[in-house]
């Protein structure tokens, strides 16, 4: 950069800027702002024409009234001007206002475009690295659509200065981050690769930046720059400090360039090549032993710059996880940071060490520092650091110490900070169900967190453990034991109040013979808890109420008093109040039969995959729960909870009856849908809908002054659930003319319309009927759906009702085809593929 002259100080750019200084207010910096700028515009806008100088030094005064937040409307092409102007300050100044006030969609670009290419093409180095700051400073798409091909051609031409090529590279990487789209490299790859074996360090180090960029984008078109990186990183490790004195930071060789190396090795596999990975697992080994030798400076600078590679090395080693030595050494490594004095460098250990935990190959290494673990959890002033240690002791945990780690996180969790307690809460309930090694500890441990942190236990949480429980058999007399025992507590939190109903309304008679814990004794501990309650809860309870009279016959006329006082049947809250009155009347009018099939036992739940993870992943972010855990949790979570996730709502106290499903599609939509008119779900939604196919679900029915069932949802003749799909085209062959057995399953169809209004009525390979239903006072209306299951258009299809007996007065019969058939594979629409009928009748 050429020297500035001594003329060229500005006075009256130091003069302005101190009398803005010595402003006493605000009102007299304003005014001694408007005083200058009413000059400028008048010197701009004057006849005589002003010099170099003069707009050089108005050009500054407008970017310094700019920088104190002022807004600036003229001056542009005054400064536009000057990018033509042979002196570097006046061009320096020209640059730097566009680069600051000139907007990327301003009308000026063009011009300012020209006067780039001008000096782009002048040769003249110092003329070009400000042109590229320019380009790099706007980033507009106008400049990266007329330079982008400039530019490399300038970074990779043999008579560029090394100057020109460093600006050239940060431009292009600029331009690339901005327009990827714009920037290809095309022809110039190579040649762009092989700047790292540029002599000028500098080079080098802008050079590694643009690549690592592109790498990340397109990694086999850069992955020749892996040999080349690891020779470059090679010589600056093996180099000793005073061989590259002008890279060199408090005795330690080129930093930036060494970290930057090894963060490109990260975009690429373990080399292929012998030769390279040797050279390379050489360099990360001497690394790790320059790590270990006695400090060359107690300036902080020299430590911050050592263990920048450091962890950086560390980074490629762990990426690689395929040399146990050094993962293995780099674990010891970052146990000597646990305990550093400095609280940044235990924060990255931490971290770093939470990514070795998941490796086969230091997984035990890890876990050799538990105990400084535990204690960083416990002794940490900084909140973050703590957080770190909580993730650390998640990832080492494993059977032989899964109980040591969830007891330490319970621990800390009655005095751990707001901000990480559902975190925590989330870790101990997949810890204390993956490495579960008897079913008792498991549910003390989730009872235990409810106690200590039961504001912040979802329910997800208590969902599972219900699920659990309910899916073994050897737990759920323990299970009801200890929940028990868990509501006598004086102050009971809420989730506590429901897994307690939940388990006492399905178990409770496990633990009946005990007099401390007899039926009465368990309806007035559930009772006491009622009134403390939120209405999703309370709903719970008048299901484990119900619950009670089929376990326990002697407490139906407790609780059925309970049930009949004004406070429940008069509820202002339309859930509460349709429990009661219907749990009143179920109790009142059915016979023991028929309420121990209503009221029986939850069946187990299905196998699914626990939706903690999935929770905890959301909570984190992406990529914190690793694919490994999840796999694990399946694997070894499995062979501990039969049962799997059934969802909020499904995971009602519903005694539900799941139909074997069929393996034919369900054309009609019938099987998945929910009972028409059903009532939205809520966590209350408890003991409901005891005869859905699709699992629990909330009531479906609602009593009115007559009793009878609200309106039915009316079938539209259009409605998407009879658009059905064809699996074949038009031209497949007929079906053969003998009729189609029925499905296995189809005897047994019959049935649920005992108790069920809508579903499947038939079915064989051929043709699916459902049936939809709605009934009032004497009146029913029934509607018939017939789904070809087939590929091709039925022909000259027809249906026939009899009429039985007397019936034949009272039944109107209605028969309407609408729907259409789209075939997947050619697009055509087939008439008649679904027809409905709709008999009326009245009783």
């Amino acid at each position: 950069m050429p020297a500035v002259s001594k003329g060229d100080g500005m006075r009256g750019l130091a003069v302005f800027i101190s009398d803005i200084r010595n402003c006493k207010s605000k009102e007299a910096e304003i005014k001694r702002i408007n005083k200058e700028l009413a000059n400028i515009r008048s010197k701009f806008k004057g006849d005589k024409a002003l010099d170099g100088y003069s707009k050089k030094k108005y050009v500054c005064k407008l970017l310094f009234i700019f920088l104190l937040g002022h807004d600036i409307d003229f001056g542009h092409m005054e400064a536009v001007n000057l990018l033509s102007s042979n002196k570097y300050t006046e061009k320096q100044i020209g640059y730097l206002f566009i680069s600051v006030l000139v907007n990327s969609n301003s009308e000026l670009i063009r011009l300012i475009n020209n006067a780039i290419k001008n000096d782009l093409s002048s040769r003249n180095p110092t003329f070009m690295c400000l042109a590229l700051h320019c380009i790099a400073n706007v980033g507009s798409r106008e400049m990266a659509e007329a330079f982008a091909s400039e530019i490399p051609r300038i970074l990779v031409a043999g008579d560029t200065m090394d100057s020109v090529k460093q600006s050239a590279a940060l431009c292009l990487l600029r331009l690339y981050k901005t327009s990827p789209d714009l920037v290809l490299m095309g022809e110039w790859t190579s040649r762009v690769v092989h700047l790292l074996n540029d002599q000028h360090m500098g080079v080098v180090t802008a050079a590694i930046s643009l690549i690592t960029c592109l790498s990340q984008k397109n990694p086999d078109e850069f992955k020749t720059c892996v040999s080349l990186a690891v020779s470059r990183l090679s010589r600056i490790v093996s180099s000793a400090s005073t061989d590259l004195q002008d890279y060199t930071y408090y005795f330690v060789p080129a930093p930036w360039l060494s970290c930057k190396l090894l963060r490109l090795l990260q975009c690429y596999p373990p080399p292929e090549d012998g030769a390279v990975k040797g050279r390379l697992v050489e360099c990360l080994e001497t690394i790790l032993n320059k790590a270990q030798e006695p400090p060359k400076s107690k300036k902080v600078q020299h430590s911050n710059a050592k263990n920048a590679i450091l962890f950086e090395a560390i980074s490629l080693i762990i990426h690689y996880d395929s040399e146990p030595n050094l993962l293995v050494r780099a674990c010891n490594q970052l146990g000597q940071f646990l305990q550093h004095r400095e609280t940044n460098l235990r924060y990255l250990a931490l971290e770093s060490m939470c990514t070795l935990a998941s490796s086969e190959f230091s997984h035990e290494a890890v876990k050799t520092h538990i105990e400084t673990v535990i204690n960083a959890l416990k002794t940490e002033r900084d909140v973050s650091v703590r957080q770190r240690a909580a993730d650390l002791l998640y990832a080492m945990c494993d059977r032989s110490n899964a109980k040591q780690i969830v007891a330490e996180m319970l621990s800390y969790l009655e005095t751990a900070d707001y901000s990480i307690r559902e975190e925590m809460v989330l870790k101990v309930a997949i810890l204390a169900e993956k490495y579960a090694v008897d079913y008792s500890w498991y549910v003390d441990t989730i009872l235990n967190l409810i106690r200590i942190a039961g504001d912040y236990v979802s329910e997800e949480v208590w969902y599972r453990v219900i699920q659990i429980v309910i899916n073994r058999d050897d737990v759920q007399g323990y299970a009801a034991k200890t929940v028990f025992e868990a509501l006598q507590a004086p102050a009971c939190h809420e989730n506590m109040v429901k897994v307690g109903g939940y388990i006492l309304g399905e178990f409770g008679n496990l633990i009946a013979g005990d007099p401390r814990s007899s039926p009465l004794v368990q309806f007035n501990l559930l009772h006491s808890k009622f009134h403390l309650c939120s209405v999703p809860t309370r709903a719970l309870l008048l299901s484990a109420y119900i619950k009670f009279i089929n376990l326990f016959p002697e407490t139906k006329a407790t609780i059925q008093e309970v049930l009949r006082c004004d406070s429940q049947i008069r509820n202002s809250d339309v859930e509460l109040q349709q429990r009661a009155v219907e749990y009143l009347k179920l109790s009142s009018i059915a016979s023991t039969d028929v309420l121990a099939t209503v009221l029986e036992e939850m069946p187990p739940f299905p196998e699914r995959e626990s939706s903690i993870l999935a929770k905890l992943k959301k909570k984190k972010g992406p990529g914190t729960v690793s694919v490994t855990d999840l796999e694990d949790s399946k694997r070894e979570g499995g062979e501990l909870n039969g049962g799997g996730e059934r969802g909020p709502d499904t995971a009602a106290m519903a005694a539900s009856n799941a139909s074997t499903p069929s393996p034919s599609a369900d054309l009609l939509g019938i099987r998945s849908a929910a009972p028409v008119g059903a009532a939205p779900a809520s966590a209350g939604s408890l003991l409901v809908d005891v005869f859905s196919e699709a699992g629990p679900a909330a009531p479906s029915a609602a009593v009115n002054d007559d009793g009878f069932l609200r309106d039915l949802e009316q079938p539209t003749e259009t409605c998407d659930s009879l658009l059905v799909e064809g699996s074949g085209d038009s031209d497949s062959a007929p079906p053969s003319e003998d009729p189609a057995p029925p499905l296995p399953e189809a005897d047994e169809l019959l049935n649920k319309f005992v108790c069920k209004n809508n579903g499947v009525l038939f079915e064989n390979q051929l043709l699916q009927i459902g049936i939809k239903s709605e009934y009032r006072q004497n009146l029913g209306r029934m509607y018939l759906f017939y789904g070809n299951k087939t590929s091709v258009q039925f022909a000259s299809f027809t249906t026939t009702v009899s009429y039985p007996g007397e019936l034949q007065s009272h039944i109107l019969f209605v028969q309407s085809c609408s729907c259409m058939f789209r075939n997947q594979y050619t697009s055509e629409n087939w008439d008649t593929a679904c027809y409905s009928t709709s008999p009326i009748f009245a009783h």
